[in-house]
């Protein structure tokens, strides 16, 4: 079992920046594939970025490549979320998600582990 804890959310300014962590425990949990997702009001969950346990592979969703940025602290169990330039467009509900297989999916089924959230809110 492993078990996920999201921070860092909070309302910023359209084109400032966010950093959310995904802490991790359980079971061998810097063995798992991390991902990031989000949800908007009266939207589908969607993809926002992966990080395989080995070998550091990433994936973005199109919507933030080159301001989004996902990295992992092994050691500490945790991921990271690095979001600059953030548009009004981002405000959502982001979640941190694990698997265990080595590839960067993004697809959220693929998933066995998911946190309970946090809110990231943009000001215009």
């Amino acid at each position: 079992q492993v078990r996920l804890a999201e921070s860092g959310g909070g309302l910023v300014q359209a084109g400032g920046s966010l950093r959310l962590s995904c802490a991790a425990s359980g079971r061998t949990s810097s063995r798992y594939t991390m991902g990031w997702f989000r949800q908007a009001p009266g939207k589908e969950r969607e993809f926002v970025a992966v990080m395989t346990w080995i070998g550091g592979t990433t994936a973005y969703a199109d919507s933030v490549k080159g301001r989004f940025t996902i990295s992992r602290d092994n050691a500490k169990s945790t991921v990271y979320l690095q979001m600059n330039s953030l548009k009004p467009e981002d405000a959502a509900v982001y979640y941190c998600a694990a698997h265990s297989k080595a590839i960067a999916t993004t697809l959220s089924s693929q998933y066995d582990y998911w946190g309970q959230g946090t809110q990231v809110t943009i000001s215009t």
